[in-house]
């Protein structure tokens, strides 16, 4: 996968972070909701996460996972336009995932947050 540098900043920064998937990475990217948010408790954390897809302008798919015991739902439908700020990981699989979607009341990891219905949740 080649970087395009005339993608809008944001497809360019998730691509990057997508051709060196063997370290997590910090992205900001914009997108199109294509899933229905699903909630599940994770096996690791024991804490609530909601995970939904988003698809970007230039054809990039990810999973976005936001812990929602840490802050808020973001309650986003598929077609709705988003903004992402996260850690971008691989999962063991093939899927794309990026999380740290929130602020961490430690303060030891930088903050994410999405964008959606013209509001921030973080």
């Amino acid at each position: 996968m080649e970087i395009d540098a005339r993608l809008p900043y944001g497809d360019a920064q998730l691509r990057r972070a997508l051709l060196e998937h063997h370290r997590p990475a910090e992205v900001t990217f914009s997108g199109t909701v294509a899933s229905d948010p699903v909630f599940f408790h994770s096996t690791r954390s024991g804490l609530t996460h909601e995970a939904f897809d988003v698809n970007t302008p230039s054809g990039l798919h990810t999973e976005v996972v936001d812990n929602v015991d840490v802050g808020p739902h973001v309650p986003v439908y598929r077609g709705e336009p988003v903004t992402v700020r996260g850690e971008y990981v691989r999962d063991a699989g093939t899927t794309h995932i990026v999380h740290w979607t929130h602020h961490d009341p430690s303060g030891h990891h930088v903050g994410g947050f999405i964008e959606a219905g013209g509001r921030r949740y973080a």
